[in-house]
């Protein structure tokens, strides 16, 4: 069991690496050309793994194509062009702490799509969790949210916000007749088609010789250890100790991106970060809050 745990973290401070690396990353490749090479070296991956535990490599039916082709369009395809055109421009600490927010904005288009019923708590985390993303956004200028003083990068952030939400909605009404490993797989090989054409455009063929070699390696930390590995240990740690549980881990996410950020890039805390980031890991604490009703314990909880 101490085995779990540890992957666990480890896990949750790839995840936490990811800003990192692709802030790294969108200094030097356009954010399709970057997604597209992040998700084929994730998909090449996912492929060996899906074979090694079953032996073989199934193929999606006629009704799980059109499912697979929406998580990859929100999961892979939107999310990671926003992810990318956003770390452009936005530290990697304080973008890992807006999307920390994701929980309360599930749970709201939960209510609002699903029919599901809101507990008094999380009817008050889900403001607190998006006050704190405010905060965050505009340096405790929250005029500036109306008056256009935000750029594009925070937009972007946003969109990262938006695109996760809707593929975590998804996957909870799609996924339960699927194996994570499967949907997963299925999701990055069609984000990958989704993605092509636009990286074309881009002209990657053609920028591909002068990518440096740090660019190259944060890919494939991107790819293989952070939507493949730490993906395989986290569901690993699912079953071992449940969902509910395993889920707590992912608060360490954003605190591992903000520690990486200023150890490997330099970035500075804020006192408008520290705040909102306060806000944003006490609104997610009350959305998911353990409730009284048994079907809470079977949300799952999911990040990039």
């Amino acid at each position: 069991m101490f085995a779990i745990y540890v992957k666990l973290v480890l896990s949750m401070f790839i995840w936490g690496g990811t800003w990192v690396a692709g802030r790294i990353v969108a200094r030097e490749m356009a954010p399709f050309s970057a997604a597209l090479l992040r998700f084929l070296f994730a998909a090449l991956f996912l492929v060996v793994v899906q074979m090694r535990v079953e032996k073989r490599f199934p193929l999606p039916t006629r009704a799980q194509v059109g499912p697979l082709l929406l998580l990859g369009l929100t999961g892979i395809f939107l999310y990671n062009a926003c992810f990318f055109s956003a770390l452009r421009t936005v530290e990697a600490g304080r973008s890992a702490l807006v999307i920390a927010s994701i929980p309360a904005c599930v749970a709201l288009g939960a209510a609002l799509f699903m029919g599901e019923r809101l507990a008094p708590s999380r009817l008050l985390g889900i403001p607190v969790s998006l006050l704190g993303v405010a905060v965050i956004l505009s340096d405790f200028r929250l005029d500036r949210l109306v008056s256009g003083g935000v750029g594009m990068g925070e937009a972007f952030l946003l969109g990262c916000v938006l695109s996760w939400a809707a593929y975590s909605l998804l996957g909870k009404r799609f996924m339960a007749a699927m194996t994570p490993v499967f949907a997963v797989t299925w999701s990055c090989l069609f984000g990958c088609a989704l993605l092509l054409p636009f990286a074309l455009h881009e002209g990657l063929i053609g920028r591909l010789p002068s990518v440096s070699l740090t660019a190259w390696g944060n890919l494939l930390f991107l790819g293989v250890m952070a939507t493949g590995l730490a993906f395989c240990w986290y569901y690993e740690a699912i079953r071992a100790i449940g969902a509910s549980r395993a889920g707590v881990f992912i608060n360490l996410v954003p605190v591992a991106a903000i520690s990486l950020g200023v150890v490997i890039l330099g970035e500075h805390v804020s006192l408008g970060l520290a705040v909102g980031g306060v806000l944003v890991f006490s609104g997610v604490f009350l959305t998911n809050r353990p409730q009284k009703a048994a079907s809470d314990g079977n949300e799952a909880r999911k990040t990039a």
